[in-house]
């Protein structure tokens, strides 16, 4: 893999000549610790501290409210027009939201490719960032905290500079364009890349422990914890709306005024919603909050690895932190495993 320097004073040139190559979007600040990806309108806006965004990745391929098709009593239905073929570029992502990306890649790509996800997932351009963990990231756990692919560009800080990674011919593009910008590796580069490696690994405070976790939730399936969890939930469907990799949604369609056309829209669904699992005839699989409660962490932790090998939680923390009741990943799992927390 091609890896080059890239001085900080030259960061503001790199991210201009981004903007050539596509519409570029960056975490902002949205308050005084949150953050959210959007459009780089001022360079100075864009925050190199973020440690998670409020909503992952998904919102720019898998859109909150999407419409699918637009149909007419008189001229049956039609896809909506497209949108501009002009290249999306995300800078500042780190791994484990790459990692949620690979993810839904996986998902959306299955046997029956969802071709609303794919067709704005290709025109995107991704730019990764490393970071340091704060105490609600346990990517470290998950294995999300370092990737190796799934970008176009990786920036890892070492101090005066960023070590670039390349990871595709776009991004080759991109660094052979500005070639004036970036700078061999050299040895002081390698030997600052592995002591801020280092730093990285010392820095996280927060760790659960996922070998035999889905064994030990098959032998909890009955579990009174399922039961306090679900007293305490809300069954607001926050936690999904800001996971990186939960993708449910639901199909309805809008009519317009004239009653004979309309669109039908797609819009992101939540398991823990209290209308989920309700179907035809008013029967409701799962009417209790515990069992909905029960049937995220299941399907995240157990079914997920089941079909694919691996969970489908990476470690962001964005569950943890955005939960108006608090509810705490790692408190369930330690609960789950008999164990205390330090």
């Amino acid at each position: 893999m091609k890896i080059v320097k890239l001085p900080k004073e030259n960061l503001g040139q790199f991210i201009t000549h981004l903007v050539a190559f596509g519409e570029t979007h960056a975490p902002v600040r949205r308050g005084d610790e949150s953050f959210a990806f959007a459009p780089v309108r001022d360079l100075s806006e864009i925050a190199l501290d973020c440690n998670r965004t409020i909503l992952p990745l998904k919102k720019y391929f898998f859109k909150p409210t999407e419409v699918m098709f637009n149909f007419s009593a008189q001229k049956g239905f039609k896809a909506p027009a497209k949108e501009t073929d002009k290249k999306l570029i995300v800078f500042g992502v780190h791994p484990c939201d790459i990692h949620g990306l690979k993810i839904l890649d996986i998902v959306m790509g299955g046997r029956y490719a969802d071709s609303y996800y794919f067709a704005k997932r290709n025109q995107a351009l991704i730019v990764g960032l490393d970071c340091v963990p704060d105490d609600c990231c346990f990517c470290r756990s998950t294995g999300t905290d370092f990737v190796d692919n799934g970008f176009d560009l990786f920036l890892s800080d070492i101090d005066g500079s960023y070590l670039v990674r390349v990871g595709t011919s776009l991004g080759d593009d991109i660094v052979t364009a500005a070639d004036s910008l970036f700078y061999e590796v050299e040895q002081s580069d390698r030997e600052a890349y592995k002591a801020r490696s280092i730093h990285r690994r010392e820095s996280f405070k927060t760790e659960i422990l996922l070998q035999d976790l889905p064994e030990i939730m098959d032998l909890e399936y009955e579990n009174e914890l399922w039961q306090e969890i679900g007293e305490k939930c809300l069954s607001c469907g926050t936690c999904s709306m800001v996971c990186p990799t939960c993708c449910c949604y639901a199909v309805f369609d809008q009519l317009n005024l004239d009653a004979s056309s309309g669109q039908r829209k797609r819009q992101w669904d939540s398991c823990l919603f209290s209308d989920y699992a309700l179907v035809a005839g008013g029967h409701n699989f799962r009417a209790a909050r515990f069992s909905r409660v029960k049937n995220r962490y299941f399907h995240k932790q157990r079914g997920f690895v089941s079909q694919y090998g691996r969970p489908s939680c990476v470690g962001c923390g964005r569950c943890k932190v955005y939960c108006p009741a608090g509810v705490d990943i790692l408190e369930v799992v330690q609960k789950l495993r008999s164990e205390t927390r330090a």
